[in-house]
């Protein structure tokens, strides 16, 4: 087994290499004068089963063109296997057609690393469950849940804790969580009139007293999150803490947090954090690279790596 990263998250997936016990492969990947990206595998790697950690995070195409780039490095250097391992899978926004003459750009990401070279795919909470689908080759969605409720049991104890979806879209999520740390769930309705802009309608549950748990796979400007805080504050919630997988966090998002009625805000380390967002006091971070070694040890030794959510 071989580990290979991109530049897009260095510090995870030493995280990764740490927790295998396997050092990182020497590769250069860098830019020439023009912005073309060069990639060099400086060991052997014929024959090897080869994990690029890679997520395609901002600058999300640059990213995707090193990730690219790097499968067909291996493959023509004659690696055995090739897995993509991208915990933050971008595009996965677009999963359908949203208009006439629109993209399914999350499906042509998946052709593109498959033509590339790859031959598994792993990701970590996939926006849109049926992503796998778009792939022609065996894909693993990992869930973050595990790391979350953890957390969760740590720190909430007091029998008075309720889960939150902040959409209808993301009600299986949450009540899985629910279940989990044996909590009510609750659910916000909410109207979307276009992208990045939502309005809370309704709040489907009771919190009023309550610890408020939000539940979700992506920040990006975190409209829909402190739209969904303010609403529980006014429905005179006790604290509201908020889980989110993906970090994005996009402008304004620092801003709105820090702004917001959120306690805490607590998400993985599957994008690379800012500056910023290291600073702010609202945001904790939680590392999801036990998670991802795990699965990658048990896809080496064809173990399930569905029984890790059992």
């Amino acid at each position: 087994m071989k580990i290979v990263s991109g530049n897009s998250n260095l510090p995870l997936a030493k995280k990764i290499s740490t927790h295998l016990g396997i050092p990182l492969v020497d590769a250069t990947i860098k830019k020439f004068p023009d912005k073309e990206i060069f990639v060099e595998i400086k060991e052997n790697v014929r024959g090897e089963d080869v994990f690029v950690i890679q997520s395609t995070s901002f600058p999300a195409n640059d990213h995707v063109m090193e990730l690219l780039i790097t499968i067909d490095a291996l493959k023509r250097g004659s690696a055995k296997r090739i897995a993509a391992i991208v915990p933050y899978y971008g595009y996965a926004r677009q999963d359908r057609k949203s208009g006439p003459r629109t993209p399914i750009s999350a499906k042509l990401l998946a052709n593109l690393i498959s033509i590339a070279g790859a031959n598994r795919a792993l990701m970590v909470d996939l926006h849109a469950g049926q992503i796998q689908g778009f792939f022609d080759i065996p894909t693993d969605n990992l869930f973050a849940a595990p790391v979350f409720i953890s957390d969760i049991k740590k720190k909430f104890k007091s029998g008075n804790t309720i889960i939150v979806s902040p959409d209808v879209g993301g009600v299986v999520r949450a009540r899985a969580i629910a279940k989990r740390v044996d909590c009510d769930l609750a659910i916000i309705d909410k109207r979307r009139e276009r992208a990045s802009v939502s309005e809370v309608v309704n709040i489907i549950g009771e919190v009023k007293g309550k610890d408020c748990i939000l539940i979700d796979d992506i920040c990006d400007t975190a409209g829909t999150l402190t739209n969904a805080a303010t609403a529980l504050k006014n429905d005179k919630a006790k604290s509201v803490y908020a889980y989110i997988t993906h970090g994005v966090l996009s402008d304004p998002a620092i801003e709105r947090i820090e702004n917001s009625p959120i306690d805490k805000m607590i998400i993985t380390d599957s994008i690379l954090a800012r500056d910023d967002v290291i600073k702010s006091n609202k945001i904790d971070i939680l590392s999801i690279a036990p998670l991802i070694g795990e699965a990658i040890e048990r896809i080496t030794d064809n173990r399930s790596v569905s029984s890790l959510f059992a």
